[in-house]
């Protein structure tokens, strides 16, 4: 059975500490004999957070530990002594994932950037001790108060990735292969379709050292929008890109017409989520080395009435009018 590498939906179960118990006790010292009440209160319940980690790229951890729990708080003790807070649990997530109650759907809130957090479950508060129950007509109160249950939730994690950049393009049009090419990214590259399952994200590091992210997205078929070839969990990834590359196989290789995919490349997202066409983006003419590209390519500008950018992401031919057209959307520079 071939193992699980990659998670962007998962169900956790977390478990918020109690509060402890309040203390009852009385004061006992050598030459107090009728000492009043000293009970501590009890410590708060830890609560479980969610904190964004740019290290994490896959909620795969969660997927095999999906149970999270804090601590409880401890008992009070005697001499006003307040017993101990449990310890927060903090869950590392990657950035960008969305966090919702399983059983309403009800969005509880997201974290995006690194370091953001994110309360799921809150810890009990602790009790109270007898200390706080003392009237002048009631001065040996045996009275505590019992420290609060901390909350217990099951959620649904669901993770968009953050990138600047989204590659968009149908199923062996070269989408790795050009990632591998612009950045340090190093997704497996296959001459068959979905080679590519998951989301891969690299970096692009211009000479000044400034980074734009970019996301491979598995390869789209017809019906994506409609959760076709788990469309609906590939186009979820695009949704904070803020930049998209439409990656055109223009030599036809499986018996595709480049004009048809480009289409319907934009017809899904439209279908989706109409907003996506409105973003900034670049056509890119792929697999131009070979030699039925040349011309599908006067065809494609014809029809479409585009002017991409014509590469062989393979051979490394063009790729530098690649991130010379990113460094200038993103910084004005090429």
């Amino acid at each position: 059975m071939k193992a699980v590498t990659f998670k962007d939906r998962v169900r956790i179960y977390v478990y918020a500490g109690d509060g402890g118990n309040g203390c009852s006790s009385f004061r006992r010292e050598k030459y107090v004999d009728k000492g009043g009440p000293d009970g501590g209160d009890g410590g708060h319940g830890g609560s479980v957070y969610l904190r964004a980690s740019k290290d994490q790229s896959s909620l795969l951890d969660l997927y095999y530990e999906p149970h999270q729990r804090a601590e409880h708080g401890g008992r009070g003790q005697g001499k006003q002594c307040t017993g101990r807070n449990g310890r927060d649990r903090h869950v590392k997530v990657p950035c960008g994932t969305q966090v919702y109650v399983e059983e309403s759907g009800e969005f509880v809130g997201e974290v995006i950037n690194d370091g953001n957090e994110l309360l799921v479950a809150k810890g009990g508060r602790g009790g109270l001790g007898n200390m706080h129950f003392a009237t002048p007509s009631h001065q040996a109160p045996r009275e505590t108060t019992p420290g609060g249950e901390g909350e217990q939730k099951i959620l649904r994690l669901e993770l968009k990735t953050v990138a600047d950049v989204g590659l968009v393009g149908y199923p062996n049009a070269g989408k790795s292969t050009l990632l591998r090419a612009i950045s340090g990214a190093r997704p497996k590259v296959a001459p068959y379709p979905f080679t590519t399952l998951n989301p891969i994200l690299g970096a692009v590091v211009f000479d000044d050292y400034r980074t734009v992210k970019v996301a491979d997205i598995p390869g789209l078929i017809d019906g994506a929008h409609k959760g076709v070839g788990l469309g609906h969990d590939f186009l979820r990834h695009i949704e904070r890109t803020g930049f998209l590359i439409y990656i055109v196989d223009m030599a036809g290789v499986d018996g595709r017409d480049p004009v048809d995919d480009y289409r319907n490349l934009r017809k899904e997202l439209k279908l989706y989520r109409k907003e996506l066409l409105a973003r900034p983006s670049l056509v890119v003419a792929n697999k131009m080395d070979l030699p039925e590209a040349a011309e599908k390519l006067k065809d494609f500008k014809r029809r479409t009435k585009t002017r991409p950018l014509e590469i062989s992401a393979e051979s490394g031919a063009g790729v530098d009018a690649v991130k010379a057209a990113l460094q200038k959307h993103f910084f004005g520079t090429d």
